[in-house]
């Protein structure tokens, strides 16, 4: 998403992301992709039209000679990163174009120029997911672009990008215990919302480049392309094409196309076990038994000796010895290979939040956070303990 500087992935198989369910022989069939394809809204007016029903929050639409005042014409220093779908860029909205946003930061993100179907479908669920939708850990859409080719969607910007970015870079200090766990504890708060609205929304693309944080590292799930509807009454599951990312998505879905909740906890599982590790999902530098996380570490997470030695060692010890045992027990049970033996997502939330006390650390201190900006713009991070 947008402000979160993504680094593109190797998809399970990207395809078309839509609020029906799709059966196999839908899938298979160009000829009814093209046929969907030409009713799908191509204008503000019928984007409108399409949300009116489920619509809660209201969007603008920006023109493109708008997107390219807010953004200075896309200037490159403005560039925050892209992936497979585009571009992101940050602007600011000036007070001649809105009063109420006048000067607001905001993540403009630009989807590639082909126009695709399949860029379009995601394009559009984006707009009425996050139009129906609105929560703390949920990114802000603000508005959209949907003008000839054009497809745009402007954010809220949230200033530290990607908890991809934080997690493992090289250059920021390491984030400490209490933030990683705060992360954890954001994002289950977020998904637990879309599993338990009226109308239950699976996220399907639950990943470290997809949670974006503000300053004071609060989160925001973004990158709602890949939402579907989730299963309602009597069933159980969603068929539908398979799709998400390699290392992340659950392994029944992969095998049959069902989506189910439990997809998701699968996803956040990983997540919280790369929170742990500090270890990509992913990692062909590593040695061969060591380059998918799970795999690896899966085996260890219930033996408490064993734990201990795969938490990330540049956090030199610094963290609750229980809440490593806790967290690790939790990775465990929502990486289990039989989604219905795995916890919901508000219990998850109901395990996370007692880990959440900033100076319960080994050393018993306290730590502070200090930002500062450097020449170029960006913000660095220091932590100091007390």
């Amino acid at each position: 998403m947008g402000n979160c500087v993504c680094r593109w992935e190797p998809s399970v198989y990207r395809v078309s992301s839509n609020a029906k369910s799709e059966s196999p022989k839908d899938q298979s069939s160009p000829e009814k992709s093209r046929n969907d394809d030409s009713k799908l809204p191509s204008n503000p007016k019928e984007v409108e039209d399409l949300r009116r029903d489920s619509a809660a929050n209201p969007l603008i639409a920006f023109t493109f000679e708008e997107l390219k005042i807010i953004t200075e014409n896309f200037r490159q220093d403005r560039l925050l990163g892209g992936g497979g779908f585009g571009s992101v860029y940050q602007g600011f909205v000036p007070e001649d174009l809105g009063e109420e946003l006048q000067s607001l930061p905001v993540a403009v993100k630009v989807h590639d120029g082909d126009n695709s179907y399949q860029g379009h479908r995601e394009w559009l669920a984006e707009v009425i997911f996050l139009g129906q939708l609105s929560h703390p850990n949920l990114v802000k859409l603000i508005g959209y672009c949907c003008e000839n080719e054009h497809r745009v969607l402007i954010y809220e910007y949230m200033a530290r990008g990607s908890v991809e970015n934080n997690l493992f870079s090289r250059v920021l200090i390491p984030l400490p215990w209490y933030i990683r766990m705060k992360i954890a504890f954001g994002a289950a708060k977020g998904l637990a919302f879309l599993h338990e609205a009226e109308k239950p929304v699976i996220y399907r693309d639950f990943k470290t480049s997809n949670i974006l944080l503000d300053l004071d590292y609060n989160l925001k799930l973004s990158d709602f392309g890949l939402a579907k509807d989730g299963p309602v009454g009597d069933k159980s599951h969603v068929s539908t094409r398979i799709m998400g990312t390699y290392g992340y998505a659950a392994p029944e879905y992969i095998m049959t196309g069902h989506l189910t909740p439990g997809s998701d906890v699968y996803s956040f599982g990983v997540v919280l076990l790369e929170l742990l590790t500090g270890r990509k999902s992913l990692d062909k530098s590593r040695p061969a038994r060591e380059q998918n996380l799970t795999d690896w570490a899966v085996p260890l997470l219930k033996e408490k000796k064993k734990v201990l030695k795969i938490v990330d060692p540049r956090l030199e010890g610094d963290y609750p010895i229980k809440g490593v045992h806790k967290a690790a027990m939790l990775a465990y049970h929502c990486l289990n290979r039989n989604p219905k033996a795995r916890p919901l997502m508000r219990d998850i939330v109901d395990s996370l939040e007692p880990l959440q006390v900033p100076d319960e650390v080994s050393t018993g201190k306290s730590v502070v956070t200090i930002i500062s900006e450097v020449p170029n713009g960006e913000l660095k991070t220091q932590y100091s303990a007390l």
